[in-house]
């Protein structure tokens, strides 16, 4: 199997000049599908291309002479059996927003379909093509998500860590029977199987990974909407974030983490 991304359906139509032959499309993704002998390529509404078959590589390199797309490097997940669980989280780091915990459940034909919709680690996606993959995962899979406002967040009781546990074990309860995999944080002691950068070794916790995000960009515009301004991601280049939202005389915990030592060196500058 091969993968290119970035592609439109006239660049797709090229390879029909190459010998490929145009077939019906199977499901409401698909944008176009082509074959040729044993080689079958399809075109999704997302812009991704999928090569598959016997002759894969032939029918890339066919592709990267003809510059159609963009080919990224492939992602090796690992070969699972059984139904698996995935949670993982978003705007941990984040200074605006609160925090989000989702995990999406799949057994081995789930599995295949995840990567048709091209689910990868949502760091390796646009925003665009997250919003429009977790639309998709959410109508053909069971999924569970807890977003936290700020608000929500600074009125915890325990550390974060202990609000992570406690919101991974949520969302995996809420979807078992099933193996629970987790993107494993500093302090984590929940999931059957926790690693670090799962996202990037197990589908489920990829596809995770793309509705936390997801739900982190929507409650990001919901907050820019609430503040009168767009808020920032991360917590690099926000400074001037704060000061808005000091000008304004909007309440700081219902937009950041007050927890966070730039928000408190602010705070008391």
């Amino acid at each position: 199997m091969a993968l290119f991304t970035n592609v439109t359906k006239e660049q797709a139509e090229k390879l029909l000049k190459k010998g490929f032959t145009a077939e019906a499309i199977k499901t409401i993704y698909e944008e176009l599908r082509l074959k040729r002998d044993d080689t079958t390529i399809i075109l999704y509404n997302s812009g991704k291309l999928l090569i598959q078959g016997k002759n894969v590589e032939a029918a890339a390199e066919i592709i990267r002479k003809l510059k159609i797309g963009r080919q990224p490097p492939s992602e090796d997940f690992r070969k699972e059996l059984g139904i698996i669980i995935g949670s993982d989280e978003a705007l941990k780091g984040d200074t605006f927003g609160g925090i989000v915990v989702a995990a999406v459940k799949a057994d081995q034909s789930g599995r295949k379909l995840l990567q048709e919709l091209g689910v990868a680690d949502s760091k390796k996606l646009s925003d665009k093509e997250v919003l429009l993959i977790a639309k998709r995962i959410k109508q053909n899979f069971v999924c569970e998500t807890r977003s936290l406002l700020p608000e929500e967040y600074n009125d915890r009781k325990g550390n974060v860590t202990e609000l992570l546990n406690k919101l991974h074990q949520q969302v995996a309860n809420d979807l078992h029977p099933g193996k629970h995999i987790v993107d494993k944080y500093p302090g984590c002691v929940v999931g059957d199987i926790a690693v670090e950068k799962a996202e990037s070794k197990y589908l489920e916790v990829a596809a995770a990974s793309v509705i936390a995000r997801a739900a982190a960009l929507n409650q990001l515009e919901y907050l820019s909407v609430e503040a009168g301004f767009p808020v920032p991601k991360g917590s690099t280049h926000v400074k001037l974030a704060l000061h808005e939202l000091q000008e304004r005389k909007l309440d700081f915990k219902k937009f950041v983490k007050i927890d966070f030592s730039n928000v408190r060196d602010f705070l008391v500058k």
